[in-house]
């Protein structure tokens, strides 16, 4: 399996599950968008898209670092224009931005619900949407196009909602788009699937929630490992999925994961939202 030669754009690429996704890829010598909002250093949140196109490069990539504020329409449509100009067509879109905030609902701020809403939902529809006539060329020309959404399966059980209704709605709109996407562009060839973590995964933005403890978390790389069977996969076969990055990895024999532990030899995981 390779994803060489292939024109990817990445959203929320510059630090965590996005980029994992991305140097993954060009290992194989994928040419990847990097499409995200920091171009300059926060010392809370490091990585920015310049020093995660210097790492895919380093990986044996092309990288192309666009800032983009997905919460806007142009900057969106500006940066997939971008991207298929440079690369001659896009043949993958990975869905990775997202915004959470796990807040009861009298304790969720409008901007806040407008903002997981708009970077989630949003975000997630106009760049699928964006892209769609890229991904319709891809196909045409036999390069086997995909839409990958980090997103977890659907369940209208009341437990996801209690706690955090808000976020649960929004990551839940991205899953939909899965959903109704896969259906809708299946004759076009286009596949459109959702991949989400069983465990929790270690990354800079978890590390910002009071009171988790990353020891218990897997690395962004299991996710990485995944999504890259998943993009290999024949889009006309394999469309519509909920997949979870576990069972990806065993449906191809791997089932030795103590490799993705923070702290190997750790049994004891911290489990994701979502998944019973």
């Amino acid at each position: 399996m390779s994803l060489q030669g292939k024109r990817i754009f990445i959203t929320g690429g510059s630090r965590g599950i996005g980029l994992a996704i991305a140097l993954r890829a060009a290992r194989d010598g994928a040419s990847v968008a990097i499409a995200a909002k920091t171009a300059d250093p926060n010392p809370k949140l490091p990585g920015t898209i310049f020093t995660a196109a210097a790492e895919i490069e380093a990986a044996g990539g092309v990288a192309l670092p666009i800032q983009c504020d997905i919460r806007d329409e142009a900057q969106i449509e500006a940066a997939i224009k971008l991207t298929a100009e440079t690369f001659g067509g896009i043949d993958i879109l990975i869905n990775n931005a997202s915004a959470i905030n796990l807040t009861k609902t009298e304790a969720t701020p409008a901007k806040r619900f407008d903002l997981m809403f708009d970077v989630n939902v949003r975000g997630t529809f106009l760049t699928s949407q964006a892209a769609i006539p890229y991904l319709r060329e891809s196909a045409q020309a036999g390069r086997n196009p995909q839409i990958l959404t980090l997103s977890p399966p659907l369940s209208m059980k009341a437990k996801w909602f209690k706690n955090h209704v808000a976020y649960t709605m929004a990551k839940y709109g991205m899953s939909m788009c899965v959903l109704g996407m896969a259906e809708e562009f299946k004759r076009d060839g286009i596949a459109v699937n959702a991949l989400w973590p069983r465990t929790a995964i270690d990354t800079a933005a978890l590390a910002m929630i009071p009171g988790v403890d990353t020891a218990a978390c897997r690395t962004p790389e299991i996710l990485s490992d995944a999504a890259h069977i998943i993009l290999n996969r024949p889009a006309a076969e394999s469309t519509g999925n909920f997949y979870v990055d576990d069972e990806v990895l065993a449906s191809e024999g791997i089932t030795e994961l103590d490799k993705y532990a923070v702290v190997p030899g750790t049994t004891d995981f911290l489990l994701d939202f979502f998944l019973d």
